[in-house]
């Protein structure tokens, strides 16, 4: 095996139903699945190890050219294989039900249809549970049906192919489709033991067609929900649908990535876990998806919040499991070679236990986004906003982690207190306008002391712009959010200043690094951080700059895959995507910069 057996990452298509996810190549292939969860164990993984991961191919037996597209505004993927003899589409998706939020089917669909000629694929599913450790059993149960089982895992495998076990492991089977004809693939995912000791059913082939319309259905009816109007319309939606494939149905909760160690930098290091929920991103992937019509989800990820804290400030933490869970620990698994060589393999994230005080702001940012929709805290939810407040009043003059989850040592980041500021700011907006008891006198001492410290300390007078900490001179992107938060107004000189300074220092090709190179103290040079381009296109665009912000969009959007989808980050000398993928961040981003920019250009 060669570390080119590895696709670039922008190769892979997304599929999800809200519960669980897969990344297809363009080659046909399931190279990653996690079921029941996204952050459950997986049991296709060969993007991890390609050799031990397991993985689910449908592809052409001759030499082949692939296309792809998405059907519509939707997460059902066709690619399409053309030979000499023939032309042929495979469809795959996670199949969608009204209801499935807390009965969902938990099954991958694969269809082929033949287009033109005739074509001969060839099937080969080879699952490997608990990241590629489980070789699972696979028996015949009935004519064309199978099970793979291994630990607590299973696959109920049914469908048209004609089947066979050439391998004790491994499912191969064949098909040939002319003009018009289809042959099939189902896998449900199902529990080891009910596998082996229930009575199985599996589903008939009308059934799989009807269940590929009624996905089709459903997506359609959640996309006809937006209010997005404007330029690049069609990149928007794609966002949002992405954002919704990362949101976990049953409990509210944005997980930040389905996929884990994806590397950030070539030849690893920097690899970790995106599969949870962090606070503050999915606060802004909430914000982003109510800003264009969603407000359902900005609703399930607010109670999400408030529920798996308890009720209590003090029980919260920077991240959660996506069903509320808090011990998340970090581990790494020693015997997966990891993406195209690049180790440490890692599950769980240790950033769990990190102090990162921007989340506050975050979630009374949202608290007051809900409110202006027509909405009122009741009083045990009031309690737990003031309980947040509170927390601020003692803790923001402390270092923190700050919004990169920095493993040195923790600083006084100035983005992290001006969202001490925000938070503040919004409670007492939403104590006035509620009538509410609460100290808000004490609140607006607490909220100038922050703005005078953050002005004197995080304030570099001889340039006349913010940084990235207390006494230090670096910049950081994140200071172009410090507007957004409404701490200091986008056409501000002393902004209008820090936007090209952090553009002098970050910039790398027209796309903006997060902050220099050495700032983490870890090991490896990372790409260019795609989320923080977005937010220099928000910032330019608000400052009336529009032809510029064009300019850097476009700069950013041409990083994306065919699809539409955008990795974390980016390597602009190899022109490849970084990190895990998709990455909600800068997905949420974008959407961010396209309002930003319709709302410029109006005005204009």
């Amino acid at each position: 095996m060669t570390k080119s057996a590895y696709p670039p990452i922008a190769d892979y298509g997304y599929l999800s139903d809200c519960h669980s996810c897969a990344l297809v190549s363009k080659t046909g292939s399931i190279d990653w699945a996690c079921l029941p969860r996204f952050d459950s164990p997986s049991c296709f993984g060969r993007i991890l190890d390609w050799e031990k991961g397991g993985f689910c191919r449908i592809s052409p037996s001759l030499k082949f050219r692939s296309s792809r597209r998405y059907v519509g505004d939707t997460l059902v993927l066709e690619t399409t294989f053309a030979t000499d003899g023939g032309k042929a589409r495979l469809t795959d998706l996670f199949t969608m039900k009204e209801g499935g939020e807390d009965d969902p089917r938990q099954q991958i669909l694969r269809v082929v249809e033949g287009l033109e000629g005739t074509m001969d694929l060839t099937l080969e599913c080879s699952p490997r549970f608990e990241y590629g450790t489980v070789k699972p059993w696979i028996r015949e149960v009935g004519e064309g049906a199978y099970v793979a089982l291994g630990g607590s895992s299973g696959l109920l495998i049914s469908g048209t192919f004609r089947f066979e076990r050439k391998h004790r492991h491994r499912l191969d089977g064949t098909c040939r489709v002319g003009k018009g004809e289809r042959a099939c693939l189902s896998m449900i995912y199902r529990k080891a033991e009910v596998l082996d000791e229930g009575e199985l059913r599996w589903p008939a082939i009308p059934d799989l067609e009807r269940r590929l319309e009624e996905t089709l259905d459903w997506w359609a009816s959640w996309v006809s929900k937006s209010r997005y109007e404007g330029l690049y319309a069609g990149q928007a939606i794609r966002s949002a649908v992405v954002l919704k494939g990362l949101c976990n149905a049953p409990t509210g909760a944005i997980v930040a990535a389905p996929t884990t160690s994806l590397p950030e930098s070539p030849g690893g290091s920097r690899n970790w876990d995106y599969r949870f929920t962090w606070i503050r991103d999915s606060c802004f992937a909430a914000r982003s998806l109510a800003e264009i019509g969603f407000v359902k989800e900005a609703d399930g990820f607010r109670r999400f919040v408030e529920r798996s804290a308890a009720g209590s400030a003090d029980e919260l933490q920077i991240l959660f499991g996506i069903g509320g869970e808090r011990r998340l620990r970090e581990e790494t698994l020693e015997d997966l070679e990891g993406y195209n060589g690049a180790k440490p393999v890692r599950v769980g994230n240790a950033a769990e236990s990190q102090v990162q005080l921007d989340v506050y702001g975050e979630l009374l940012n949202l608290s007051w986004l809900w409110y202006s929709r027509g909405h009122s805290p009741d009083s045990d939810y009031w309690e737990f906003l003031t309980g947040i407040v509170e927390t601020v009043t003692k803790s923001w003059d402390t270092p923190d982690r700050g919004i990169w989850e920095m493993r040195g040592q923790p600083r006084h980041f100035v983005h992290s207190k001006v969202m001490c500021w925000a938070a503040l700011n919004y409670a007492i907006r939403l104590a006035d306008e509620l009538d509410r008891e609460a100290p808000v006198e004490r609140w607006r001492k607490t909220r100038e002391e922050i703005r005078r410290a953050i002005e004197k300390k995080g304030y570099d007078k001889s340039r006349g712009v913010f940084v990235q900490a207390f006494g230090g001179d670096a910049m950081d992107a994140a200071l172009l959010l410090l507007p957004t938060a409404e701490f200091v107004d986008f056409g501000d000189d002393r902004m209008v200043r820090t936007t090209e300074a952090v553009r002098k220092e970050l910039e790398i090709d027209g796309l903006l690094r997060r902050y220099a190179d050495g700032n983490d103290e870890l090991p490896g040079q990372e790409g260019v951080f795609l989320a923080c381009s977005f937010w220099l296109v928000n910032c330019l665009a608000r400052q009336g700059r529009l032809d510029d912000a064009r300019k850097v969009f476009e700069r950013a959007v041409g990083t994306g895959n065919d699809l539409g989808l955008f990795a974390e980050e980016y390597h602009v000398g190899r022109k490849e995507m970084l990190g895990n993928f998709p990455q909600g961040l800068t997905h949420l981003s974008l959407i961010m910069a396209l309002v930003a920019l319709n709302e410029a250009g109006g005005r204009r």
